[in-house]
């Protein structure tokens, strides 16, 4: 199996702001704001800080029982038992946002894991976080001719004219991440999507926070504003969060996944200054966002196992897994089974050589948090390798 990668060097991104998601966010933030404060949640925040307890008790208890499903580690394999036996001589291309995106590189070694299996080759090109360099990863993907092409965490509609030319060569597009719901798409034009639902994994993150805070949680939401799929889900989590009229989002802090390494230290220091000790829990749609935040917190004389509790919405580093593990400024993770998705793409593409539908299988939403962590460093649930091998004969 022979992989690469794009040798570019990571400019900085561009066009980093769509403008309806920054209108819809505001909407959230408007619609969060009313059904808060209208509410004088002023008054029953400073309640529930002295007393540990918020003013949405049926909110905290149907939050605690979703939390507690979600932290389950013994599932069975919930997935596709049958499809079509393995097509021979498959070249795949995974053109990725950035491969310094824990979730699409953790993706792209699943894919090949399942590749080597099935006995295909799989090239990885990086699109290094710029809208210059996913064209240009995309473009080195078409002129390889392969059977497959992965869209790796980035909006095809950014790269039409190479989706176009794809569609044109018969080439099938598999996203990952790259529209907001699993499945297949019609426009863009996507044999399938392979995600968790968007919603369900904003959902369990704000969930989180309501049951492990009791309601009394002052929140920081971390995004990314130009990647609509992480803008969406930044706004249903603040949605989610404003059920519970005790619970307060303090702050949004829009930092572009590539620029996150740089940006978020001083992020992280400035917003402890200003916000003392209001700030209890932070949601970021993405690991990495924490990955620089001991430095400056612990600066600010915030302890690794203490407030702000750090929540990761996606997609479940192996550093955020650490992190977790040694109570090092993170309290929980929800993610990706990114192995197993990789593995999903490939039989996807499998079924699609084939003739076959799309499997309409969406991986479970999980949380890993302390309690459950032990020693692994990413979450990969039992069943799904030799349920697909078997489906491909191998």
């Amino acid at each position: 199996m022979r992989t690469s990668t794009s040798p570019r060097s990571t400019p900085s991104l561009a066009s980093r702001t769509r403008l309806a998601w920054r209108l819809a966010a505001v909407g959230g933030v408007a619609a969060l704001a009313l059904t808060g404060c209208s509410k004088g949640s002023d008054q029953t925040s400073a309640a529930a800080t002295a007393t540990g307890q918020g003013s949405c008790p049926d909110v905290v208890a149907t939050a605690q029982t979703a939390v507690k499903a979600a932290t389950a580690t013994d599932a069975p394999w919930d997935g596709p038992t049958t499809g079509a036996t393995a097509q021979s001589g498959k070249t795949i291309a995974y053109v990725a946002q950035t491969m310094t995106n824990p979730g699409v590189a953790g993706v792209a070694k699943g894919i090949q894991e399942a590749a080597a299996k099935i006995g295909w080759d799989v090239r990885i090109l990086d699109g290094q976080g710029d809208q210059a360099g996913i064209q240009n990863a995309f473009g080195q993907a078409l002129a390889l001719n392969p059977a497959g092409i992965v869209v790796g965490g980035f909006d095809p509609k950014s790269t039409q004219a190479q989706m176009d030319q794809a569609k044109a060569a018969n080439i099938p597009v598999i996203g990952w991440h790259a529209v907001g719901t699993p499945g297949p798409s019609t426009d863009p034009a996507l044999f399938t999507n392979v995600t968790t639902k968007v919603e369900d994994v904003a959902k369990i993150s704000a969930q989180y926070i309501i049951a492990q805070s009791n309601g009394t949680a002052g929140v920081v939401v971390f995004t990314d504003d130009s990647i609509p799929f992480a803008a969406g889900k930044a706004q249903m989590i603040e949605q989610e969060l404003g059920t519970c009229s005790s619970v307060k989002v303090l702050n949004k802090s829009n930092i572009p996944i590539p620029d996150a390494g740089t940006r978020t230290p001083q992020e992280f220091s400035s917003l402890a200054s200003r916000l003392g000790d209001s700030w209890t829990y932070s949601v970021a749609i993405n690991d990495l966002y924490f990955d620089n935040a001991a430095t400056p917190l612990r600066a600010a004389g915030k302890q690794g196992n203490g407030a702000p509790y750090n929540v990761g919405a996606g997609d479940g580093s192996e550093a955020a897994f650490q992190r977790i593990a040694s109570g090092q400024y993170q309290a929980a993770t929800v993610p990706e089974p990114l192995n197993q998705e990789g593995w999903q793409i490939v039989d996807e593409f499998n079924r699609a050589f084939a003739g076959q539908q799309a499997s309409g299988y969406v991986p479970a939403i999980h949380i890993t948090d302390k309690d459950n962590v032990g020693t692994t460093t990413t979450w990969d649930p039992a069943g799904y390798r030799e349920a697909y091998a078997k489906i491909w004969g191998k």
